[in-house]
């Protein structure tokens, strides 16, 4: 599972390919908020230009509800992109 944050795309893009390169079927791509765009452009890098042999296998989208430290509430997009290695 990878986490995406404020690192440039091509960090996470590595980190995508050596989970695959390790051994792993299925890699997860996490992301909230402003990080959803970054987490999209890793997952069409490593799909277009890295591993050929990768597909996007599922999709989620969600709002999570996050508590700040003064009790105000506020809603935050979440994605989860699951790719797989083709058959």
């Amino acid at each position: 599972m990878i986490y995406v944050g404020n690192k440039p795309v091509m960090s996470y893009v590595l980190a995508v390919v050596t989970q695959f390169n390790n051994g792993f079927d299925d890699v997860v791509i996490k992301a909230r908020g402003r990080a959803i765009s970054r987490a999209v452009d890793t997952a069409e890098v490593v799909k277009n230009k890295f591993m050929p042999n990768v597909e996007i296998k599922d999709i989620k989208i969600g709002t999570e509800v996050i508590e700040s430290e003064g009790g105000d509430k506020a809603n935050v997009s979440s994605m989860e992109i699951t790719m797989k290695t083709k058959a």
